[in-house]
Formats: C-alpha cells, structure tokens, sequence
C-alpha cells in the first residue's frame, strides 16, 4: 500500500526514542501537546499544526501528558514531491477532515474512491504553507527539565529567580543560556508555551476566562492582551475563525484551524 493512516488516543504520556521509518510520516495531534526530535533539535508542536518528516529521517516523539493523535505513513515512492526536509504544516480542515476519514480505513488496497481522498492528502502536504518548527526546547538537561515543567504546569507562579535555584542555576546563567538554546528569552518561552497551550484549549472550546486562569495569568484582560499582541486578534475572534476554518498566518496574523 501506498498509504496508511494510524490513530493513537492514550491517557498517559508516550515516549518514543530516535527512530525512522522507510515511508514518509506526517504527524499530528487533536488533543495534547507533542513535541519532535530532529537532528537540528526539539521542538514543542501545537495541534494546529502538523509535522512533516520525509522518509529514512531519523526522529523522536513524545508527550507532554496524555495524547490524541494520528500518523499518515506514504510509501517513498509517492513522497517525491513532498517537501525534502523535516517540516511544520498548517493544517487546513480539508486535511483535517481527509486524514480523519483515513483513518477508519482497513489496511488493505485502497479502491477507487479512497485513492481520491488519498490523493487530497497527499497534495494538502505537497501545497500548504509551511509554518516556523514549534517551540524550541532546550538540550541541556536542566534546561530542558525547566521546560518540561513549565509544559506541563503553565500556570505554575515561579519566578526567574525561582526557577534558577530549581535548576541549580544562577539567574543570569539561566537567562544568559535559555536564549542561547532557544533563540528565545526566558519570559518570551514561556508566554509562548502558554499560548500553544491556549490554542489547543480554545479549540477544545474552554471559555476565555477558565483559561486565562487555567494557564496563569493575573486577569482575562491580560490574557487577551497578549493574545492579541501575538496573533493580531482576541481569543473570541480566533474561536469565530476555528468555526469558520478561516485563517491566515499562524504568528502575525491570524493562527490557523486546529486539527481536531
């Protein structure tokens, strides 16, 4: 076969180490937060997005708590016009929808009318806009358990300071070495952690309210603000897109639909 779709729904975390497959692996989520290893890093992918990793690509995978999700395996063959390198794809709800039905298909020759669908799959990956790779994670293992931990608990009140002394770092030397290994500073990460998460929780259809206090902020205001100073729109106006599946650019504009 040519094209296999897999879905995977568990109520713990999963941990995959480095591995790679002979067909090409487009991944995605509709509940939870993944992240992908790949030989330029880690990275933290929301589930408005989706990962593109061609074949023989060595990789990792893992959750950060329990995971719903889907993997679309394409033979080499048919890979040969899909991008060449490891990538990040805004999903589109006509992918959405494509990949979903997919994945009730048998694992047998696809007929007529499934190859049709098949064929809509594989054009979404060859023509949708490729999006920057996710949130970078840190390599240095305290680094990187600092991450996690603020993955896993956004809302956790710890200061710089704080967290320093948790990691057995000085607070310049933290600060100094999280931009170095992410590229971003240490309060930029973190708002950008809890806007992924926001994102996946607004799809889930939580109230703005429940949210911003879920992930930590002081007020709804504040959240609001920050959304809007990232995404150029409130969380109401991206809720009202997410019906719709209008979207524009993921960071500037307007996020894009959240594969669900």
């Amino acid at each position: 076969m040519i094209f296999v779709v897999v879905g995977r729904c568990q109520s713990t975390e999963f941990d995959q180490g480095p591995h790679q497959h002979s067909r090409g692996q487009l991944f995605g989520s509709l509940q939870g937060l993944p992240s992908v290893g790949i030989e330029s890093g880690t990275r933290v992918v929301p589930a408005i997005h989706a990962v593109w990793l061609p074949p023989h690509h060595v990789h990792s995978a893992r959750s950060h708590g329990p995971f719903n999700g889907w993997s679309a395996y394409i033979a080499e063959p048919a890979c040969q016009s899909l991008p060449k390198q490891p990538c990040t794809l805004r999903v589109s709800g006509l992918l959405r929808e494509a990949v979903l039905r997919a994945s009730t298909w048998p694992y047998e020759p696809l007929n007529e009318a499934r190859e049709h669908v098949a064929a809509v799959i594989l054009d979404e990956i060859r023509h949708l806009p490729v999006e920057t790779f996710g949130l970078p994670l840190p390599k240095e293992p305290r680094l990187r358990r600092i991450a996690q931990a603020l993955i896993e608990d956004p809302a956790d009140e710890r200061d710089l300071a704080q967290w320093a002394d948790w990691g057995a770092f000085s607070s310049r030397t933290l600060s100094r070495r999280f931009v170095a290994e992410t590229g971003f500073n240490f309060t930029t990460w973190r708002q950008r952690a809890r806007l992924m998460r926001a994102l996946e929780l607004l799809a889930a259809g939580q109230s703005v309210t429940s949210i911003a206090l879920d992930l930590g902020y002081s007020t709804a205001t504040a959240f609001i603000t920050l959304f809007r100073r990232t995404f150029g729109q409130t969380p109401a106006s991206y809720r009202e897109h997410l019906k719709r599946g209008t979207f524009l650019n993921a960071y500037g504009d307007s996020p894009p639909p959240h594969a669900r």
